[in-house]
């Protein structure tokens, strides 16, 4: 499907570039999105017309961002999870988790706005990034404890809070265990996470 895109799109393309892409992804996320519109004759000239307003606010929005950014730079922000004395995680961790630590520091982000480009499966520090803006983009530093105690201790060493012992550790049996609890933790979080993006969607249709 050819499309126009509305704002700048990583590995995708600049404001006003018209692209080719696969129908799925803009059904699913590009068009719902507001991010990209079809690249039909009329919808060009809807976009030539729009071109200097879109890039206004995409200026003003970019502006926010940066403002933003500045706030999220240098931030930890610590999400509990139960975990085994070696430090396996017993559930998942999920975009929703992450931005709802970051709104309770103080700073309201969106989940659509973190990015996950693994599982996390231990506990310790890691890098998120956060897209704020088509342009604009921090990282921050997530701190996965059992405890908010444990997190401190953790953010102060800069490192888990983990057994050494080898007799901690989980045994093969365990580690079973724990892979498949995590399977289906994982499942059921995205699974909520697909149904309240879903109630999101409908209730902003419904809303317009």
């Amino acid at each position: 499907m050819q499309i126009i895109l509305l704002e700048r799109v990583e590995n995708l393309g600049q404001m006003g570039d018209v692209v080719t892409v696969r129908s799925g992804y803009a059904r699913n996320y590009l068009l719902p999105q507001n991010k990209a519109l079809r690249a039909t004759k009329d919808n060009v000239t809807y976009f030539e017309a729009q071109k200097k307003q879109l890039e206004a606010n995409s200026l003003d929005r970019r502006k926010e961002a940066e403002k933003v950014a500045k706030k999220l730079d240098g931030l930890t922000v610590s999400v509990i999870r139960q975990a085994s004395e070696g430090g396996q995680l017993y559930g998942s961790v999920t975009t929703r988790d992450i931005s709802d630590a970051v709104t309770a520091a103080g700073i309201t982000i969106d989940r659509k706005q973190v990015t996950l480009d693994r599982s996390f499966k231990m506990l310790g520090l890691y890098p998120v990034k956060v897209t704020l803006h088509p342009e604009v983009s921090v990282d921050i530093t997530m701190n996965i404890a059992r405890s908010e105690e444990e997190a401190a201790i953790q953010k102060e060493r800069g490192k888990a809070l983990i057994s050494t012992d080898e007799m901690d550790e989980p045994s093969l049996a365990e580690a079973a265990i724990l892979a498949v609890v995590e399977e289906e933790t994982t499942e059921e979080a995205e699974a909520a996470e697909e149904a309240a993006s879903e109630e999101e969607e409908t209730a902003a249709a419904a809303e317009a």
